[in-house]
């Protein structure tokens, strides 16, 4: 979205008549980028559903609150990236241990997803990824799935850009053993 396209989708965002219709656009224009970023913090399509159900709900809920200091999209992934580590730590509080059937590793679990399309090594990847402290993964998603640039992600994570490329740095090299020891 060109900066143009962003002030004038802002412009209707805050106008009560035209608020709705903008709304609906903006849905549409990021629901799918959103969703895959979600989608890899979380891995599961229905939970990657419904934590898109709550981003798009709170910024709905929150469009007052937007100061404008930042993109649109740069807000919107601040929200879905908030949802989705607090679902993942409060999945991690629930986190049951079963003794009735062996514990399945990531990758085996998103082979045996219907929706997951990606090979053995993606579903490897997204385990590594899984393995990565919240501020790590958080980092590598943005930079290496979304291409985000180091300058709007400090903006979204209110963090230093030399500390998000410590962490990217940092999160890189992990993966990078996860996979020699998977040889």
């Amino acid at each position: 979205m060109t900066n143009s396209d962003e002030q004038l989708l802002m412009r209707q965002l805050t106008d009560p008549k035209t608020q709705r219709a903008a709304f609906e656009r903006l849905v549409r224009e990021y629901s799918e980028q959103l969703y895959w970023h979600v989608r890899r913090m979380v891995l599961n399509h229905d939970d990657a559903d419904d934590i898109m159900q709550n981003v798009f709900l709170k910024a709905w809920t929150h469009l007052d609150d937007f100061k404008q200091d930042s993109k649109i999209s740069t807000w919107l992934y601040r929200i879905a990236v908030n949802e989705s580590l607090d679902y993942l730590r409060r999945q991690k509080k629930q986190q049951v241990v079963s003794t009735d059937a062996p514990e399945q590793s990531v990758a085996q679990t998103l082979i045996a997803d219907r929706y997951f399309d990606g090979d053995e090594t993606a579903a490897l990847l997204n385990e590594a990824i899984t393995q990565l402290p919240e501020v790590q993964r958080t980092v590598f998603n943005l930079r290496y799935y979304d291409e985000m640039k180091y300058s709007e992600i400090s903006k979204m994570l209110h963090t230093s850009e030399g500390s998000l490329k410590a962490s990217y740095h940092i999160a890189v090299k992990k993966i990078s053993e996860f996979f020699k020891s998977h040889d």
